[in-house]
């Protein structure tokens, strides 16, 4: 399983509101059928394989272009577990405010 947080930076396009930008990048990301979380600063996207997610990342960053943007700066950050299934980035949360809780 990969979880993995996305965040694509459109530049060039003469305005430094770029929510029409993202917009048609998460319309993307969503359509490959990745379960997808828009947040304030990226978005989270669960992948079974890599390839899966760099798939929909690269028809994200084209959807960019697309749209009019003459450079896309991409970061992605990605967690990929071997050794356990179905791990999303909710079940992540939880272990994490679990082991908050603890202290």
């Amino acid at each position: 399983m990969v979880v993995a947080e996305v965040s694509i930076f459109p530049l060039g396009t003469g305005s430094p509101s770029v929510g029409r930008y993202v917009a048609a990048a998460v319309r993307e990301l969503e359509a490959s059928g990745l379960r997808c979380t828009l947040g304030p600063m990226g978005t989270t996207v669960e992948a079974e394989t890599t390839e899966e997610l760099y798939a929909a990342l690269a028809r994200a960053q084209a959807a960019v272009f697309e749209s009019g943007a003459e450079r896309a700066y991409t970061v992605l950050k990605m967690d990929e577990r071997r050794d356990v299934e179905d791990r999303s980035a909710e079940d992540m949360t939880r272990s994490v405010r679990e082991d908050q809780d603890a202290w």
